[in-house]
Parts: structure tokens; sequence; C-alpha cells
């Protein structure tokens, strides 16, 4: 039997495998690079004494800070893989115009790991590139509903409206179309797989498989906390 009803165990781990291998490259390639750009000494200092650390410990942090605003990009696209993996649905793969397609349900989705990705003044060049793609006779995907998809919201109240971003040339925020809609992770999940509860399943599921796919190396602790943190994101 599946760990999830909606994809199947290789496909899960194969996503997994591979933002495992790129959060080991990004933490590498911090190490490596580190120093290359220009250190804050005063920040350092600051750190170390402020919060009564020293030095190996400041590194570790502050490498692994800047690994993580690399693995970032990259859970985006996990999502991504992960919802392509589903019936009836595509992943478009990094570099096209969008992310997701689903010709049965006539649905096009840019996917972004948070709500905060892109800058509110570059929201509204979302919407007319969603625009562009749904609403010309002569689109293939001329009638089919596009969603901007934040996976972690900024309100954990569930949402799937019209994306009205505001037009800082105009003045005013885009017009309301229908077809051109905002929806966070949650709901799109459910929207993909037809389970309400399809990304806390797959939450759920993630520390056994990580500690599968490692063989053990990486066994999740205090996961009571971290269902916090999921509880505190998503109604």
């Amino acid at each position: 039997m599946p760990k999830l009803n909606w994809i199947s165990d290789d496909e899960l781990h194969q996503a997994i495998n591979h933002l495992l291998q790129k959060a080991e490259e990004a933490q590498t390639r911090s190490e490596k690079k580190f120093g290359k750009n220009v250190i804050d000494p005063f920040s350092a200092l600051f750190t170390m004494s402020g919060f009564k650390i020293n030095y190996k410990e400041w590194f570790n942090t502050e490498t692994s800070r800047q690994a993580q605003k690399t693995l970032q990009n990259h859970i985006g696209e996990f999502h991504q893989t992960i919802l392509g993996s589903v019936k009836d649905w595509e992943n478009m793969k990094t570099g096209n115009v969008i992310d997701l397609t689903s010709n049965s349900k006539k649905i096009i989705a840019e996917v972004k790991n948070k709500h905060n990705t892109i800058s509110g003044g570059k929201l509204s060049e979302l919407y007319y590139s969603l625009e562009r793609l749904v609403m010309p006779k002569t689109s293939i995907y001329k009638g089919h509903t596009a969603y901007y998809v934040t996976i972690i919201p900024k309100s954990k109240k569930r949402r799937n409206i019209p994306f009205v971003p505001s037009d800082k040339d105009k003045g005013e925020r885009c017009p309301i179309n229908e077809l051109i809609r905002e929806i966070d992770g949650a709901s799109f999940y459910e929207l993909v797989t037809g389970d309400y509860n399809a990304l806390r399943d797959l939450f759920n599921v993630l520390p056994n498989v990580i500690e599968e796919c490692t063989q053990g190396k990486y066994k999740i602790d205090n996961l009571v906390q971290l269902n916090n943190f999921f509880d505190k994101a998503f109604e």
C-alpha cells in the first residue's frame, strides 16, 4: 500500500532524494565559497558576543543560513515535482512560463514556495503574464484557469480567490478575472489530488521517508514542535 494514495512511493522517494541532494550541495557550496563574498566583521563580532557563541558555532550558523537561502528555491521545485506526479498533471520543469498544467482540468499554475517569494511590484507582471496565456483566442491555454500558488501563505486561512495585485504603473489593482486566481498550498494540493488533507499527509510522511532515503542517517527529532509549525501555517 503506498504511503500516499495520490503519488507512487517511487516518485515520492525520487523527489525527496533530489531535494536532499540539493541541500547537501548547498551546504558544501556555502562552506567552500565562505569568505569570497564580503563578511560583515561587525555583525560577526556582535553575533558571537551577543548570542554568546564561539567562532565555530557562528561559522556553522552563517554557512547554514546562506545554504538555506539557496535551498528555498529547490523546495518550491520539490512541490512542483510532487504535484506534477499526480495523475492528469504535468510538471513543466524549470525555465518554462508556467510550472504545472492539467489539460483534463483546464488549469495552469505558477508555484512559489512562500507568499513573499515575488516582490509586490512584480506581482502585476505575473498577473499579465497569466492573462496572456488564458485570454487570447490563439493561446493553447485559452479558457484555462491560471493559478498563482503560494505553498506557504501569508495567512493560514484557506483561500481560492481572484488574483488582483496592485499595478503601480496604473495606480490601481489589476482587473478582476475569475480565470486568474491566487490560492494557498493546502487548497491547491486539495484541488490537484481531490484530498482535503493532502498537504498535511505529505508533511506527516516526510520524516519517515527521509529516514528511509538516508538509511537512517537523518532522523528528524522534535516532531511535535514541527507539527505545531505546520498548524500555525495552515488551517
